[in-house]
């Protein structure tokens, strides 16, 4: 039994402890994932009761406990530098954290108005132009990636935290119908293509929705 646990939110709509998940399956490592339902009256107390912090993702490691996506992310480049979790170029490096941060702290329109749901389908809702506009500079940043891209699939060849990071507004733009081009809608069929993807996915299917949606 591996001494990684992953603790996650309901998987159909966590879109913060997606991300670590994907980076965690991506070096090969075996881990275990447990999921806390959210939004229930037990919930708040689930996660305390693993998480000091009151969040979820985190990650216990034997001993240690960490919480925020991003540092679990790089936690687990650390300590798995053979899974290329960032690019080994020293400024495709820089691009991909620069942003792996800017999607990390940004597009506050998109998230608010296209909550992450990987089994709904609602497209046309949430079109507001403040979300247009989050998903125009999202746009933007991957076909800069992919223009430079040495082969792969994704934003820099391979896959990164960078990737991990945009799965789960890649997934918003499936469920509310968001128009793709050719270059968008290859990465966002690359992304939901990953093994790991599709695992979580499936597990999703197996949760009974949430009280509020």
């Amino acid at each position: 039994m591996s001494d990684f646990v992953l603790y996650v939110g309901t998987k159909r709509y966590s879109s913060w402890s997606l991300r670590p998940y994907l980076a965690l399956a991506a070096t090969g490592a075996r881990f275990r994932t447990e999921v806390i339902a959210l939004d229930r009256p037990e919930t708040k107390r689930d996660i305390l009761a693993v998480n000091p912090a009151g969040k979820v993702p985190a990650l216990r490691h034997g001993d240690l406990l960490i919480h925020d996506s991003l540092a679990i992310c790089e936690y687990v480049h650390e300590l798995f530098p053979d899974a290329r979790l960032w690019p080994a170029d020293r400024a495709e490096r820089a691009r991909a954290r620069a942003i792996t941060a800017e999607m990390h702290s940004g597009f506050v329109a998109l998230r608010s108005n296209m909550p992450m749901d990987l089994l709904a389908s609602k497209p046309g809702v949430g079109h507001t132009p403040e979300v247009l506009a989050d998903a125009a500079r999202i746009f933007d940043i991957w076909r800069a990636a992919r223009a430079v891209a040495r082969g792969g699939d994704f934003l820099f060849g391979h896959f990164t935290i960078a990737d991990a990071f945009f799965a789960p507004v890649a997934t918003r733009f499936t469920t509310y119908g968001v128009a793709l081009d050719a270059v968008c809608r290859a990465y966002v069929d690359a992304v939901q293509a990953l093994p790991a993807f599709q695992a979580w996915k499936a597990d999703a299917a197996q949760e009974a929705p949430l009280p509020s949606h």
